[in-house]
C-alpha cells in the first residue's frame, strides 16, 4: 500500500516549496483524520499536513477498493476516469496505477486550492494524468458534459449533509458510463450515507459489484455498520507529523461499487476479522441478504485450512460449514 514513486517525488517537491514559504504544521496533521472521519470539509485543512498525514491513508483505501473491482470484473478496462471531489487527485493516481490503459482523466473539486494541488502533483504522473482536465464544481452539481467509464468519489459524501447523499449519488451515477465507486470513512455515519446511496442506485437498476454479494436489501441492522480496514506503513515524515511511535496505521473505510451491467457476484463477504479458537474459526458473513456467523470446525480439514487464510473483507463462496446464529 505504499505510494507510487512518482507520487512520492511529487509530494516531496511540493512540500519542499511549501516549507520554503513557511507552510505546513504538525497541529494540522494531528487533526486531519478526525476532521475527515467526522465529515469535515477539505477546505478546512492545511494542504501540507494533508499530503503527509492524510493522502497515504486515502490512497490505501481507494486502491484496495479498486483492486477488488478488478478482481470482481477482470474484463473491465476503463479508458476514461472522473475523480469526483478529487482533492489532490488521490483516486486518479490509484486508478492509473491499476489501469495503464486510461487515456482521459478528469479531476473535479469545489476547492480551488485542491484543484491547484492536484494539477501540480499530476505533472509527475503518467501522460493521461498529466494531461487531465480540471473542473471546479461540486459533486452534487456535476456539469452535464462530465462523464467517464469509471467514476470514483472518495471521502466526498461525508462533506455533504446526510440528506444530500442520495441526490449526490444519483448525479455521480448519471456521470458513470459503466462503474461508480464510492469510498467513505469507515464510521456509522459514512456507512449510513452509503446505505442511502445504495438504495437509490438499486432503484435505478445499478448492479452491486462489491462489497455486497447480492442485490437485496442491506441486512446490516442496529448499531452495526459495514466497514473494512487497510493497514499502511507510515513514512518517517508521517510518524513525525502525527507524533506517532507505531510504524503503521489502520484506516477504516466503507465503500460501494456499482455497475451498469452484469449480475451480483454471489458468495459471501467477510464482514469482520475471523475469530479463531481451538474448536475452529467463526466467520461473520453477509450472505444471500442476511448476516450469519459461519463456524468452520477443525475437523473439516480442507475447509478449515481454507478459512484460516481468509481475512476481513474477503469474498468467499459456499462450502462445508456450520451456521451458529443469524
Amino acid at each position: 500500500m505504499t505510494l507510487p514513486i512518482p507520487l512520492q517525488s511529487a509530494i516531496a517537491e511540493w512540500l519542499g516549496l511549501a516549507r520554503s514559504r513557511g507552510g505546513g504544521n504538525r497541529g494540522g496533521s494531528d487533526a486531519l483524520s478526525t476532521i475527515y472521519r467526522a465529515g469535515g470539509h477539505s477546505r478546512d485543512v492545511d494542504l501540507a499536513s494533508y499530503l503527509v498525514a492524510r493522502l497515504p491513508a486515502t490512497y490505501a483505501a481507494v486502491i484496495r477498493v479498486l483492486a477488488e473491482l478488478g478482481r470482481r470484473r477482470p474484463d473491465f478496462v476503463p479508458v476514461s476516469l472522473l475523480d469526483a471531489g478529487c482533492g489532490p487527485g488521490t483516486a486518479a493516481w490509484a486508478a492509473c496505477a491499476l489501469w495503464s490503459g486510461l487515456r482521459q482523466v478528469t479531476l473535479l473539486d469545489s476547492v480551488p486550492a485542491m484543484i491547484e494541488l492536484a494539477a501540480a502533483l499530476a505533472q509527475h504522473g503518467p501522460p493521461a494524468l498529466a494531461a487531465s482536465r480540471r473542473i471546479m464544481a461540486q459533486v452534487d452539481r456535476l456539469p452535464q458534459d462530465v462523464a467517464a467509464d469509471l467514476v470514483v468519489a472518495s471521502y466526498v459524501l461525508a462533506e455533504s449533509p446526510a440528506r444530500a447523499a442520495s441526490a449526490a449519488a444519483l448525479d455521480l451515477w448519471a456521470a458513470s458510463r459503466s462503474v461508480l465507486v464510492i469510498v467513505e470513512p469507515g464510521t456509522p455515519q459514512g456507512f449510513s450515507r452509503l446505505r442511502a446511496a445504495r438504495e437509490v442506485l438499486l432503484a435505478e437498476g445499478a448492479v452491486p459489484v462489491a462489497p455486497c454479494p447480492h442485490d437485496g436489501a442491506c441486512p446490516v441492522m442496529g448499531h452495526d455498520w459495514c466497514h473494512f480496514r487497510v493497514r499502511l506503513p507510515r513514512s518517517r515524515a508521517h510518524m513525525h507529523a502525527k507524533g506517532a511511535t507505531v510504524p503503521f496505521e489502520d484506516e477504516p473505510f466503507s465503500y460501494l461499487v456499482m455497475a451498469r451491467e452484469g449480475h451480483a457476484t454471489g458468495g459471501a463477504r467477510v464482514l469482520a476479522a475471523p475469530r479463531q479458537s481451538k474448536p475452529g474459526i467463526d466467520l461473520k458473513l453477509c450472505h444471500e441478504g442476511r448476516i450469519e456467523i459461519r463456524h468452520i470446525a477443525r475437523r473439516q480439514g480442507t475447509a478449515h485450512r481454507h478459512a484460516s487464510k481468509l481475512g476481513w473483507g474477503d469474498l468467499v463462496f459456499s462450502g462445508p460449514a456450520e451456521e451458529k446464529e443469524s
